[in-house]
């Protein structure tokens, strides 16, 4: 689904500068995750755990890149 832009973006930009952004956009996204997840009460562990299934998801339907 994402894989395509995620590629062409890597390869359009290049690979140091894209690593960046990526690590960017990661930061900022587990930030608004934690930020959720304290709002409703959802500890650390399952939190963690819930992350892993999503990744776990994200790898099987091919949505990773």
């Amino acid at each position: 689904m994402f894989a395509p832009i995620v590629i062409g973006l890597r390869n359009q930009i290049g690979k140091a500068q894209f690593n960046q952004l990526r690590g960017k956009v990661i930061a900022l996204h587990c930030k608004t995750i934690t930020n959720f997840c304290n709002r409703i009460g959802v500890t650390p562990p399952e939190r963690q755990k819930l992350i892993r299934i999503a990744r776990d998801n994200g790898k099987s339907l091919g949505l990773l890149a």
